[in-house]
Order: C-alpha cells, then sequence, then structure tokens
C-alpha cells in the first residue's frame, strides 16, 4: 500500500514537471517570436519599427534566398532592438524580414513598399505573390535612376496581387553609407498625395536657396565684399548635400551617373565645412578680434582639407563619418561666441543662426534614434532642413548687419532717420538678445537631457546582452551536465526524464539518429521525403511509403511508455545486464513479468554485441537501439 502511494506520487510529480517544462517552452517561443503586421482595406500607410522588423547580417555576402529561407526556418533571424535596424557593419550584406498579415485580398497597382533612406547602395526585396512565388526585385542608389519603378526619389516597389492571409517579405541591403532601414506600407492613394506634398515642400526649400544666392551675388556685385561670395558658396553647398542626401540630385542632376553618389554628398559636405570657416573667418573679423582662433580656423582648415583628399583618393568609405564635420561647424559656433562677446554686434545673429542649425541637428537625431513618433517625429524628421533655412535668413541678417558696421564706421554724421532707425534696431536687438539666451538655454537643457536618455538606452542595452549571454551559457551547461551523467553514471527515472520527457521527445530523439544520414525510403530507395501523419514519420514523396522512427527499432510494435522503454534500454546498457526485472520494475513503477519480458530481449541483443571486434564494439546506451 505504502509502495503504491509512493509511485502514484512520482508519476504526478514527472506529470507536473513535463506540463511546466511544455509551457515555458512556449512562453519564452512566444516572447522571441516576431510581431506580424495586419494591414486593412483601408490601411493608408504603415511604418515598421522596433521587433516587426528581423534582420540576419551576412558577413560573406554570399547567401541566397533560399539559404536565407532556410536560415529563417532554423531561426537564425534576430530581432530588431532601435527604432529602425541599421547595417552596423558596412562590408556585410544584411537581409531584413517583416510578416504581414493581409486582412482583404490586395490588387496590383493598390499598394507599394517604400523605403525613405536613399543613400542604399544595393536594394532587393522579395515579395510574395497569392500563390506563395516571390517576385524579386533591384534598386538603389548604384543603380541608374531610370531602371526605378516610379520617378520618384524614394524606392517603391509593387505589391502584387494579395489574397487574404499571412505572408513574408524579405530586403537584402549592401551599402557603402549607414543607413537607416525604413520600410513603409502605403497605398497608392495616399503616395500620390505624400510625393506631392513632399515636392511642394523640397521646391519651396530649394527655391529659397536660389533666391538668397542671387540676393548676395547682387549684394556682391554692388558692394565687392568678399564674404558675400563665400556666403554664397556655403549655400550652395548646403544645397547640393541635402539635394544628395535626399536624392533630388540624382533625380534631377545626375540620373544616369550612379557612381556619383558615393562622392557628392562627401564632396558638397566638405565645401560646406570649408567655406562655412572661410566666410566666419571673413565676416567676424576674427584674425583682428583673436589671432589665436584666426590660427585654430586656419589650421582646422588645413586637417579637413587633408582628410577630404584622403577619402577622395584612397578611402571613399570614410566619407560615411558625417560626424566629423560638426568639429569645424562647432568651431565656427565658437567664434561667433567669441567675436559676440568682444563686442562685434553682427555676429549675434551668426550666433543664433547655428544654434538653430545645432538644435535642428539634435532635432534630427532624436528621429533617427526613434524617441518620438506621430507628427513630432515628422516635424524633426525635416528640423535639420528647417534650421538651414532659419541659418541662411540669420546669416543675411549678419552680413546686412556687418554692411550696417562698415557705413557707421565711415560715416559719422547720422540724419534723424537714420538716428531713429538705429534706435529701432537696438531695440530689436535686445529682444533678439534675451530670445538667443532663452533659446541658448533650452538648447543646453536638452541637451543634456539628450545625452542622459541616450547613455541609460546604452546600459540597459549592455545590461541586456550581458543577461542574453548567461542565460545561454547557463542552458548548455544544464544540458551537457545532463548528458553527461546520462553516459556516466546511473540516473533515476526523474533524473533520466529530464532529458526524454516525453513521447515527442523520444520520437524526434529516434528519428535524429534514424535518419542522421539522410532519408532513404524502404521501398524505392528515394531521397525526398515529407511529414507523415504521425508525429515525426516521414512520407516517401515517390510511393507514399510513411516510415515510423520506431521501424527497425528495438522499439518496434512496443507496448509499454516510449521513455520507461528508453529508461530500461540505459539501465540494461549502464549495469552491462547485471539488473534484475524486480530492480526494474521498482525503478520504472511497472509490473515485474513485462519488465522482465523487455530486459531479456535488449540483454539479448547486449550479448550479441559483446562478440563484436574491440573495434566495433559500442560505446553509448543509444547505439543499441538501431537493430543489427
Amino acid at each position: 500500500m505504502r509502495y503504491t502511494m509512493h509511485t502514484t506520487k512520482t508519476t504526478s510529480a514527472i506529470c507536473l514537471k513535463s506540463y511546466l517544462t511544455v509551457i515555458l517552452c512556449c512562453f519564452i517561443t512566444a516572447l522571441r517570436a516576431q510581431k506580424p503586421v495586419r494591414i486593412q482595406h483601408n490601411t493608408a500607410e504603415y511604418i515598421f519599427t522596433y521587433d516587426e522588423i528581423h534582420f540576419l547580417e551576412d558577413a560573406s555576402g554570399t547567401l541566397t534566398f533560399q539559404d536565407i529561407r532556410n536560415r529563417d526556418a532554423a531561426g537564425d533571424f534576430s530581432a530588431n532592438t532601435g527604432y529602425y535596424p541599421k547595417n552596423i557593419h558596412q562590408p556585410s550584406v544584411y537581409w531584413y524580414k517583416v510578416q504581414v498579415v493581409i486582412a482583404d485580398s490586395v490588387k496590383k497597382n493598390q499598394s507599394i513598399i517604400e523605403f525613405f533612406d536613399q543613400t542604399i547602395d544595393d536594394l532587393t526585396v522579395y515579395l510574395p505573390d497569392t500563390s506563395g512565388r516571390y517576385q524579386t526585385t533591384h534598386a538603389g542608389a548604384g543603380v541608374n535612376f531610370s531602371h526605378r519603378l516610379y520617378r520618384h526619389k524614394n524606392f517603391e516597389f509593387q505589391v502584387p496581387d494579395l489574397s487574404a492571409g499571412t505572408y513574408v517579405y524579405y530586403v537584402r541591403v549592401k551599402s557603402l553609407n549607414e543607413i537607416n532601414f525604413i520600410m513603409v506600407y502605403r497605398s497608392m492613394e495616399r503616395f500620390i498625395n505624400y510625393a506631392l506634398v513632399e515636392y511642394i515642400t523640397y521646391g519651396l526649400f530649394y527655391g529659397m536657396i536660389l533666391v538668397f544666392c542671387f540676393y548676395n551675388l547682387l549684394m556682391l556685385l554692388a558692394t565687392g565684399l568678399s564674404h558675400y561670395l563665400y556666403y554664397v558658396l556655403y549655400i550652395v553647398s548646403v544645397g547640393v548635400y541635402e539635394m544628395s542626401t535626399d536624392g533630388i540630385a540624382f533625380q534631377f542632376i545626375w540620373p544616369n551617373m550612379p557612381q556619383l553618389n558615393v562622392y557628392m554628398y562627401g564632396i558638397s559636405l566638405y565645401c560646406m565645412s570649408l567655406f562655412a570657416l572661410i566666410f566666419a573667418r571673413t565676416l567676424l573679423r576674427v584674425k583682428r578680434q583673436s589671432p589665436v582662433l584666426y590660427k585654430v580656423i586656419n589650421w582646422i582648415i588645413v586637417v579637413r582639407s587633408g582628410y577630404f583628399f584622403i577619402c577622395l583618393f584612397a578611402r571613399k568609405e570614410w566619407f560615411i563619418y558625417k560626424f566629423l564635420d560638426f568639429i569645424p561647424l562647432f568651431a565656427v559656433f565658437i567664434s561667433g561666441l567669441i567675436t559676440w562677446y568682444k563686442g562685434f554686434k553682427p555676429a549675434r545673429f551668426f550666433v543664433l543662426g547655428y544654434a538653430l542649425l545645432f538644435s535642428g541637428a539634435i532635432g534630427k537625431l532624436i528621429n533617427v534614434l526613434g524617441l518620438v513618433s506621430g507628427n513630432l517625429a515628422v516635424a524633426l524628421h525635416y528640423s535639420m532642413v528647417f534650421g538651414f533655412v532659419m541659418e541662411m535668413v540669420l546669416l543675411s541678417f549678419a552680413i546686412g548687419d556687418q554692411v550696417r558696421l562698415l557705413r557707421k564706421e565711415k560715416k559719422q554724421a547720422q540724419d534723424d532717420a537714420f538716428f531713429h532707425m538705429q534706435h529701432h534696431l537696438r531695440l530689436q536687438a535686445g529682444v533678439n538678445q534675451q530670445l538667443e539666451e532663452q533659446v541658448a538655454a533650452r538648447t543646453r537643457q536638452l541637451e543634456l537631457q539628450s545625452q542622459e536618455i541616450y547613455e541609460q538606452a546604452q546600459e540597459i542595452a549592455r545590461m541586456n546582452k550581458l543577461l542574453e549571454k548567461d542565460n545561454a551559457a547557463l542552458k548548455t551547461n544544464i544540458e551537457k551536465i545532463t548528458d553527461a551523467r546520462i553516459t556516466s553514471a546511473a540516473l533515476t527515472f526523474e533524473e533520466f526524464s529530464q532529458k526524454y520527457p516525453d513521447q515527442s521527445t523520444c520520437y524526434q530523439f529516434l528519428a535524429t539518429i534514424k535518419w542522421n544520414h539522410g532519408f532513404s525510403c524502404k521501398k524505392c530507395n528515394y531521397h525526398n521525403y515529407s511529414k507523415g501523419r504521425k508525429p515525426f514519420s516521414r512520407r516517401c514523396n515517390k510511393c507514399a511509403y510513411e516510415e515510423s522512427p520506431m521501424h527497425d527499432t528495438i522499439f518496434e510494435n512496443n507496448r509499454i511508455p516510449i521513455n520507461k522503454a528508453f529508461y530500461i534500454v540505459y539501465l540494461v546498457f549502464t549495469t552491462k545486464g547485471n539488473i534484475s526485472s524486480y530492480q526494474i520494475a521498482e525503478k520504472t513503477g511497472m509490473r515485474q513479468g513485462t519488465c522482465w519480458a523487455y530486459a531479456v530481449r535488449i540483454k539479448n541483443l547486449l550479448e550479441g554485441e559483446k562478440n563484436l571486434s574491440k573495434k566495433n564494439k559500442k560505446s553509448s546506451w543509444t547505439d543499441l537501439i538501431m537493430k543489427m
């Protein structure tokens, strides 16, 4: 009676552990699964972010699409942890995938997939159709503009006919530049509206650049002051840089010369830094105000020029380090502060202009990091453009103020009208100074907050990576210890069940060792197969013969639980047959007669194994499973 109760409790505990193990595995799988995106018939636009995108890095760049699908089936894709994924290692090829649930059927020409980053050199998209076949489309900044589906600065790919269901989109990206993988689903109506508004906005921006250029060229002809020329060259460089990064230049200026996309943004960025330094040096009279600062600016020009020529002729991949141009622009900003501090009033507009430019750059950085969303994210996406516009306006004010200062130095006597005008300017300067102080204080506060948020995010990411490594190492160690104990010493049935807890695990193990060298049909020797009706069985694709993993093993026609049969084989092998059926019955909780019959069968097989030569002698209990 006491023995029966003990056996019942043990069996209940084993079942409870098995259920908990299955639940835990399902929970972990759910956490790692990719989040699908549901597209309704009225979905006008959807931007994929965070864990909706999974990626795989191909360091060799040789994986085919079929290889990628096999790697995906094996679970090799990693979840994206940032707002947008990036190609962290530019020499590698990156594969991205998104899972889309189509609620209603989609007709051809009804929607598109769009990518925002126009600096991607090589972009290949694999879109499934209703039949499940994938359509391959290629684009990129390294291909002539005329090859694009639509004559648009972004990359668009037409979604084929789709019925309701779940689909997986794959994207292959190879780019010399660091890119943000921004993938958008859009309806054609939304795309047309968005494209019109965007091109109108760009038209206004570049129109303003042209207006400022012509105005300052006229002022150059009228006054002969050299800083007007440097200012025109600076804003032209700004315009070319913006056109190179947003794809406008590739569309309208050099559509059949994609190789220029690698160089032009770097050349324009260098010209922008160079002419900004020369313009600041000339406009602010740096040589007179601060000789030391004048030498520093000259050295920055020399070093920046040297770096540019190295990039141009030897290391074009170094053009991607755009952040280095913050050094000359920051030097220009410091020059404005110093000269303003020393009493040169035109520098106030200069400082405010660059302060707004830096604010725009910070806003763009916040948007790239994915710290905001919605309408604010759209506004911050164009904050850099707004900063350039305000900077051009304020630098024009600074130039005008400098011209007025020159006139004041030459003309001592002023009439009443000029006096009132100067008085008005002084009042306006006081208001502007207060605004500048408030903007500068707010800017510093935002910079500190942004830095704190960035540092916290970096620390959290670092801790998560450490925890993932520790968990992986712990899981591996547990499996190794269990395998070692199984092969080295006798275990209790509870300990043995941790390795083989249920029927599914045992069937999977049998299928692995049985078809370790590949599948071959017993009837026709055909090697291709599909899943059978029973768990882990295989059906021949030629003659439809289905073979169970227990066929041709010692467990064929087995009438006892498969995991207990595993344990009996293990006990007989580890004791070299020196175990009684009573001991086996006590350990497994089965009838002694059943244990005796099963043990005799295994002992006979073990005795046959002892007659083999030492070279072919089995070394593990699992080697007894397959019939000789």
